[in-house]
């Protein structure tokens, strides 16, 4: 997929954040979109703005991916709207913020459902119709959380490992047809991710914008892996790879410390 015009891309998570800023850059770039979120006036709004200014197709779809038939939901209207995807963007994403066993349980347990059963259940009714058809891509945002534990981000580090491995497996289980799988790992992104948590984001995090126009270079330019945030992002990778296990979720946990995630907690 060197070019994205006339194409159909499907973005999770579209009201807000890196997915409206990858719905309005493929816009830009001349593809049709499918936007999937709970936020309904936010979609339409979107939709309406795309529509208006680069001339594509643009519709809706409100879901929530995080409960148990919401993947099913969203292929059940693309059937009966009879909607070939050329490309599926899996973007929707949250995490729990603070010391695990001090705060609810219900936010991390909505993370897993969304980060891990949503995704993976949405590639896989998409993807089966790409198989069959012979031809599509799919792009899976992670992070750059998913290459070492996260204390105090526990279950959200974990889901986005899941991300990460489930990413690399299907992707080589593809190899030699036509669909195209590539994880992205963003590092810090100015987007809300933090709204609803005691937490503030890093003043040098790259804008959604800067993040959502590598992530769709990299996979024009048909890279397996994308790191969006530039050569830092992925040179952090690497040193979890080389230490002991337990040495990184301890640097790790030092890391979130400094940042005042031990006292954080989701609102």
């Amino acid at each position: 997929m060197q070019s994205y015009t006339e194409k159909t891309a499907l973005v999770t998570g579209a009201s807000k954040g890196l997915g409206e800023a990858l719905s309005r850059e493929l816009a830009a770039r001349g593809a049709h979109l499918v936007l999937v979120a709970r936020s309904a006036d936010a979609l339409r709004t979107l939709a309406e703005q795309t529509r208006t200014t680069h001339g594509v197709t643009t519709e809706v779809i409100v879901a929530d991916l995080a409960a148990p038939d919401g993947a099913k939901q969203v292929a059940d209207t693309l059937s009966e709207r009879r909607t070939e995807l050329d490309l599926l963007v899996n973007n929707a994403g949250m995490g729990a913020l603070g010391p695990f066993f001090t705060q609810p349980l219900d936010p991390n347990v909505q993370s897993v459902g969304l980060n891990v059963t949503g995704l993976m259940a949405l590639t896989h009714h998409i993807g089966s119709e790409m198989l069959k058809r012979g031809s599509g891509g799919i792009v899976n945002v992670a992070s750059g959380a998913a290459f070492q534990p996260m204390p105090y981000q526990a279950s959200y580090g974990a889901t986005k490992a899941f991300v990460l491995s489930f990413t690399e497996a299907i992707a080589e289980e593809l190899r030699g047809t036509k669909i195209r799988v590539m994880g992205a790992y963003p590092g810090a992104t100015d987007t809300g991710f933090f709204d609803h948590t005691t937490a503030t984001m890093d003043p040098k995090a790259v804008s959604p914008q800067h993040a959502a126009a590598r992530i769709l270079d990299d996979f024009s330019r048909g890279r397996a892996t994308s790191f969006p945030g530039g050569t830092s992002d992925r040179l952090r990778t690497l040193v979890p790879r080389l230490l002991p296990r337990s040495r990184t979720a301890r640097l790790a946990g030092d890391f979130n410390r400094r940042a005042g995630h031990h006292q954080g907690r989701t609102l």
